[in-house]
């Protein structure tokens, strides 16, 4: 995109265009998800997006590609993502026993990881070397590669939600399902204010602490890395454990991933921050893990997608608006102030969540 016009208006344009549409479609998403089969919402999510990646692709390398394209084909990208991730987290329960429930997970997660490690190092290196075109020509095999992982999976029949029921009532069933638990509501306010404040400080401020007071890229680029190799233990940690009081120890785990503005704001080198940073990593991955596992354990089946669906568009969808938050925030008060307060609100819920105890 910056190839394009050189923008950061026209880059705005193309992440809207994504963002928008995804945060609209993740209800809508989470009640498809539990009335037809997630295994196709899920092939349906990833072919349309190898096709939008595709054409993106064959645009840029043909060098006839233009902002309000990309930017299509970014809201029919952000259109069909929010249907896969509450399908995915209806079907995974159906693929193992539950007693494997948190070793899915755990591998789920710690191939995420390695993929930002692995992937991130690759796309820099395709683009140096090829160009945009041809790095995204790649992103879109993967999704094919993931369709037909999909395609070949057999989970266990489950319980559907009843397809003559209106929408508006399926809605309004997950959402009953949410509020009704208070461990599952407390802590999908925890999340919405992690994602809300604390990531938006990390991935829009952080950069500019290393800016300012370290050594620019490279030194954010060596933070990034110790985060995720941190976040491969934490998933890793995931393939043994099995607390019995599993969103007592996911508390405790976010308790540690609230720290993450404060560290960048205030461990003083790329060495201390990157390794604080590697145990937050630690922190956030495991915690995750053990949230999506008791989701996968504690919601009937029939429901899950509904309530995946909710926990996203609270926690991942309130991350454009942080990010609109931050940054004036920040400018108006200082950038520390705000990652220092970003990290004590986050701590605080968790610490909350810890003395009510999770029930």
């Amino acid at each position: 995109m910056l190839e394009l016009s050189g923008s950061a208006s026209s880059l705005g344009l193309v992440l809207a265009a994504q963002g928008v549409p995804l945060a609209a479609l993740a209800l809508v998403g989470g009640v498809v998800g539990d009335r037809v089969s997630r295994q196709r919402v899920m092939l349906a999510s990833d072919l349309v997006r190898a096709a939008t990646q595709a054409l993106a692709a064959t645009l840029l390398i043909a060098g006839v590609a233009q902002v309000w394209h990309l930017a299509a084909l970014a809201a029919v990208y952000g259109a069909a993502e929010p249907f896969f991730r509450p399908a995915a987290g209806g079907l995974v329960p159906r693929l193992v026993p539950e007693e494997q429930l948190m070793q899915a997970n755990s591998l789920l997660a710690m191939s995420q990881s390695v993929g930002i490690v692995v992937g991130s190092a690759l796309a820099g290196a395709l683009i140096a070397l090829f160009g945009p075109g041809s790095a995204i020509a790649i992103d879109a095999g993967s999704f094919l590669v993931s369709a037909a992982c999909i395609w070949r999976m057999s989970p266990r029949p489950g319980a559907v939600a009843e397809t003559s029921s209106r929408f508006l009532d399926q809605l309004r069933e997950g959402w009953h399902e949410v509020v009704s638990r208070r461990w599952l509501r407390s802590f999908m306010v925890l999340l919405a204010a992690y994602h809300l404040i604390a990531l938006p400080c990390v991935l829009a401020l952080g950069p500019l602490v290393s800016e300012r007071e370290l050594s620019g890229a490279s030194s954010w680029a060596a933070i990034v890395t110790a985060f995720a190799v941190g976040s491969i233990i934490g998933s890793a940690l995931g393939l043994r454990a099995n607390p019995k009081r599993p969103m007592r120890v996911c508390a405790a785990a976010f308790l540690g991933a609230a720290c993450q503005p404060a560290i960048i704001a205030g461990a003083g080198s790329t060495l201390a921050i990157g390794a604080f940073e590697a145990l937050a990593g630690i922190c956030v991955a495991f915690g995750f893990t053990l949230w999506e596992t008791t989701l996968g354990r504690e919601i009937p089946a029939h429901l899950l997608s509904r309530v995946t669906s909710f926990d996203w568009f609270s926690s991942v969808g309130l991350m454009p608006l942080g990010y609109a938050l931050v940054g004036p925030l920040a400018d108006a008060i200082g950038l520390h102030t705000v990652m220092f307060g970003a990290s004590a609100i986050v701590a605080a819920l968790a610490a909350a969540y810890l003395v009510a105890g999770p029930t």
